[in-house]
């Protein structure tokens, strides 16, 4: 059976339009969201834009939906294959993140795991540096998904099969969800 290895965030969900309401309506900006060239988005400081993240991951992570055709894609197709998440998030709020995955993806997803993202003043134990540590310590992934082509590019280089999800920041910005089930159908079923 293989096994595909999910990014989660503005993969399984769209954490960045969702977060770019909210920032938007607090910082009293106007920033579209098919506008955004980058991630974090050109204009906002990085520190702002963690402060502003991690308070969204804290008040409406929880509450945010899923991708409706990836969840149909699980729904139809989940069984057929093993799942797991690999995500950079905060240690603070990964337990948020692992109660989002399983309330949504549980059927299908049962091995969740992060690397904590640096935050100014926290000081964390690491083993797993990068997505690709993780990758390589575990090894036996068949596919890994995942919206950073950084984190794509390291998985090519460990000769994983990847794909690039869609999305304005990547070099996939012309592509639809509907054209990474096509792209995840021809590389699985």
């Amino acid at each position: 059976m293989k096994t595909i290895c999910w990014d989660i965030d503005d993969v399984l969900n769209d954490l960045m339009l969702e977060w770019l309401t909210f920032h938007n309506h607090i910082a009293h900006t106007d920033i579209k969201y098919s506008d955004i060239q980058s991630n974090p988005p050109i204009g906002i400081l990085i520190d702002e834009y963690l402060l502003s993240l991690d308070k969204f991951r804290e008040c409406h992570f929880f509450y945010l939906k899923p991708i409706d055709k990836v969840l149909q894609w699980f729904s139809e197709n989940g069984e057929r294959f093993r799942h797991i998440a690999l995500t950079a998030v905060p240690l603070f709020y990964s337990h948020i993140s692992a109660q989002w995955v399983i309330k949504y993806f549980g059927n299908w997803i049962r091995s969740y795991n992060f690397i904590p993202s640096k935050r100014p003043g926290q000081h964390i134990f690491e083993y797993d540096i990068s997505k690709a540590d993780f990758i390589k310590r575990i090894g036996s992934i068949d596919l890994f998904i995942d919206d950073n082509e950084n984190n794509i590019n390291q998985a090519i280089n460990l000769n994983i099969p990847t794909i690039l999800f869609p999305r304005p920041w990547n070099s996939n910005r012309d592509k639809d969800i509907d054209c990474f089930i096509r792209e995840l159908n021809n590389k699985l079923i």
